[in-house]
């Protein structure tokens, strides 16, 4: 198991439900998911580079 894909994958889907969460009701620092999302990703992206066997 790849820990960068995995704590991506989790950085991201939370990061959606914050997101998410500040759409329906807004809240100071709503803004903090979207750079989530953008680590999140970027996670993933790394996590899944360098799996060489």
């Amino acid at each position: 198991m790849n820990r960068e894909r995995t704590a991506g994958g989790v950085l991201t889907a939370l990061s959606l439900l914050g997101y998410g969460a500040g759409v329906v009701a807004p809240y100071p620092g709503r803004s903090a998911s979207i750079v989530g999302l953008m680590v999140g990703v970027t996670l993933v992206a790394i996590g899944t580079g360098g799996d060489r066997a």
